[in-house]
């Protein structure tokens, strides 16, 4: 029903900063609750954060409060992540997510998964 796609990722220096994109089609989009998730080499796939229906609300892991950014345009269904003062431990592939949910941080409420984007920092 929904397909996601990202764009965006890439290879930063530490401290710089990047834009991730993901384009929604086949779904009404402001239906949908979008995450955004990260899966390091060797770890789990962890949460980062999301933007309600409308993006009147946000939520962050605090690994990433005051650096990262999500916002949405329902206009043109796409949700972004501005991820800047980037970090080593930033450095994962990156997905974004729709959940029909309002609110959640579990990745198993999320219906519908992009096909990621791998986001490098180095140092």
């Amino acid at each position: 029903q929904v397909q996601l796609v990202e764009s965006g990722g890439g290879l930063v220096q530490a401290g710089g900063s990047l834009r991730l994109s993901c384009a929604a089609s086949g779904g009404t989009f402001s239906t949908y609750t979008m995450g955004w998730f990260r899966q390091a080499p060797g770890k789990e796939r962890e949460f980062v954060g999301y933007i309600s229906w409308v993006g009147r609300s946000t939520f962050y892991v605090d690994s990433v409060k005051g650096r990262f950014t999500i916002s949405r345009d329902n206009a043109k269904n796409t949700v972004y992540l501005q991820m800047n003062s980037l970090e080593r431990e930033d450095t994962a592939v990156y997905y974004c997510a729709a959940s029909r949910v309002r609110f959640t941080t579990d990745s198993d409420k999320y219906d519908y998964w992009g096909q990621g984007t791998q986001v490098t920092v180095s140092s």
